[in-house]
């Protein structure tokens, strides 16, 4: 029986926007997406143009802002779909007491507002390349590209990204505690996720995907065909400032 939803536990440059995009187009597995991305009340409530009052509680604004997420994460497959990124997962959290203040556990707020739920931890093995990732596409500003060459998703103006060391051993060890942060709370809330990884997925998206609907109790035969229509970004430049700060950090 398939679960009502489903959480993908993830950090920034894990592959979760391809993983994203390869359960949509399976059509039965709903549309996951980062509905709570901003760690922001007034956000949250702008993106889906729902008002502020002065009349209503936080409680009700809540409401209205979780019941947004699920129709959207959902359309008409009836299994709810949703990415949560580590940076913003302790004010969601604290957001979800105040819509469940009469449970005391994650799981319980959780299952109270999604139904039963399944959690995907996706992560990638390979901490110094997801690092550099994140500071080139933090510079540049082209975060996705899609697998015809245009740009998907672009936040900043062009520029040609710099090798910096501090910043890269910064997003190194944020992507390690992210890691570490997402265990600690798996274990305190007792939660065994579907545990699969960047490198998986970029290696093998169809049989990587298959796994995940047959964990979500999907037929795993809508992962069939499925092709991802995302690029990998990894580029020669990157392969420099591997080497480079492996040689300088002396990790070779």
């Amino acid at each position: 029986m398939a679960v009502d939803s489903y959480i993908i536990c993830t950090s920034p440059r894990s592959g979760s926007t391809l993983l994203c995009r390869l359960l949509s187009q399976t059509g039965v597995a709903g549309h996951p997406g980062s509905y709570f991305h901003e760690p922001s009340l007034k956000s949250w409530l702008g993106y889906y143009d729902l008002p502020i009052t002065s009349t209503g509680s936080e409680r009700e604004l809540l409401d209205g802002v979780f019941r947004a997420a699920i129709a959207e994460g959902s359309g008409n497959t009836g299994i709810f779909g949703l990415r949560l990124q580590r940076h913003s997962f302790d004010f969601f959290l604290e957001k979800l007491a105040v819509l469940q203040p009469s449970l005391s556990r994650d799981s319980q707020r959780l299952a109270a507002v999604f139904g039963r739920v399944s959690f995907i931890h996706l992560t990638r093995r390979d901490k110094l390349e997801q690092a550099i990732s994140y500071v080139k596409a933090d510079q540049s500003g082209l975060w996705h590209v899609s697998s015809d060459g245009t740009e998907l998703e672009r936040l900043a103006s062009p520029r040609a990204p710099t090798y910096d060391a501090d910043r890269i051993n910064d997003q190194l060890e944020r992507f390690l505690a992210y890691d570490r942060d997402w265990n600690t709370w798996f274990d305190r809330e007792q939660i065994e996720p579907l545990r699969i990884t960047y490198e998986a997925l970029s290696d093998a998206p169809e049989k990587t995907l298959g796994t995940v609907l047959d964990f979500l109790g999907l037929d795993r035969e809508a992962a069939y065909g499925v092709k991802p229509d995302v690029a990998k970004m990894a580029d020669g430049t990157s392969r420099q400032w591997f080497d480079r700060f492996r040689e300088e950090h002396k990790l070779i």
